[in-house]
């Protein structure tokens, strides 16, 4: 097992990355000793409900199962989960656990952020995508139609516990998902790390344990050391060092919003996002077109989209980019690519150089 603990003084946790953690009731901490309610989906319970419900002595009253799917991260699943909470009688010295991949833990963060202003709660994260990114850093919340992850709050967990076995079971879909997030950091943060992903692409496909929990945890040092400077993305009107974990995600968040949260997977979108944000930063000269050509090639092995949907335009996008979090003062800023390794937030990129790419991912 490693452990690492993402550095926020008086709040700081630990993430406990290997195999077969789920059963290890001490390294659950202080949870163990707390009044508990555990959230999770139908597809997580039919696999690892028991195992944590054993682990926590959790009664049936203390456990919700909510569908699967970005569709249930909406304001009707935080009613339904705060009437639950109300009605179980969850003390304010409570905790919640969240079981599951993003969807269930952005959801129960955000309700624990907001259940009596306020209570603790644990990520149990269970897809690769939640292990490397959703569930460490605090960012909480749920979509409306208009966008994505419009509706949240910072509310940081008090423990990750990463079980790696729990991803023998992620449908191919998903694992490709949770690698576009692992691509992501090589690419703004650490080209020796986005080399070593192209050697070892094929054993993280494949479920080697060793090469997982290297990824694993490479990816969660790099975010737990950007969270730690920038814990709420207030730096800089919001483009200080935590924005730089958003590569990708403008052209991704797009395209979420233009297929209504349904057909694409997130990690899905934020590789497409990240061929898009590459091609723009190669078209404004900061690296190259063969730098571009290789974060896509790595993205494509990875069984991962290149290409926004079918039918999408460019109008769309720059719809939909407009409504985006990172737009500030009517001036949209992205995350580009100064370099591989390196990315910076920019507002004052060439607009016929995002014209030129957005009419290339639409053609």
């Amino acid at each position: 097992m490693d452990t690492l603990d993402v550095e926020l003084g008086p709040r700081r946790y630990p993430i406990h990355i290997g195999a077969g953690l789920l059963r290890q009731a001490a390294l659950y901490g202080e949870a163990t000793q707390r009044p508990l309610r555990l959230i999770t989906d139908e597809h997580v319970a039919a696999h690892y409900l028991p195992v944590v419900r054993e682990t926590l002595r959790l009664g049936d009253t203390q456990v919700l199962v909510l569908p699967a799917g970005e569709a249930t991260k909406t304001l009707a699943s935080v009613e339904r989960v705060m009437d639950w909470l109300l009605a179980t009688r969850l003390p304010r010295d409570g905790w919640l656990v969240a079981l599951g991949g993003g969807v269930v833990g952005d959801l129960a963060g955000f309700c624990a952020s907001i259940y009596q202003r306020g209570v603790d709660f644990i990520q149990i994260p269970t897809t690769l995508l939640a292990q490397v990114d959703s569930s460490v850093g605090g960012k909480t919340g749920v979509n409306h139609p208009r966008g994505k992850n419009m509706i949240g709050a910072f509310h940081q967990p008090r423990l990750v516990l990463a079980d790696t076995d729990t991803l023998k079971t992620l449908p191919p879909r998903e694992l490709g998902a949770g690698l576009a997030e692992v691509i992501k950091y090589g690419m703004l943060g650490d080209a020796a790390f986005l080399g070593w992903l192209e050697e070892n692409l094929d054993a993280l496909r494949r479920l080697d344990e060793a090469a997982l929990r290297y990824a694993i945890r490479r990816s969660c040092e790099m975010k737990a050391a950007i969270v730690a400077q920038d814990e709420r993305e207030s730096l800089a009107g919001g483009a200080g060092p935590r924005a730089l974990l958003n590569l990708g995600h403008t052209f991704a968040h797009a395209i979420e919003t233009y297929t209504h949260y349904t057909a694409w997977l997130h990690g899905e979108a934020v590789a497409t996002g990240l061929c898009m944000a590459a091609d723009l930063s190669a078209r404004l000269g900061w690296i190259s077109t063969d730098e571009a050509r290789r974060c896509e090639q790595l993205i494509a092995r990875a069984g991962l989209p290149v290409r926004p949907p079918a039918g999408m335009r460019a109008d769309d996008f720059r719809a939909l980019m407009s409504l985006d979090k990172k737009v500030a003062s009517g001036k949209l800023r992205l995350i580009l690519l100064r370099r591989l390794g390196e990315a910076v937030v920019s507002a004052d990129f060439d607009a016929a150089a995002l014209d030129a790419t957005l009419a290339h991912y639409s053609a």
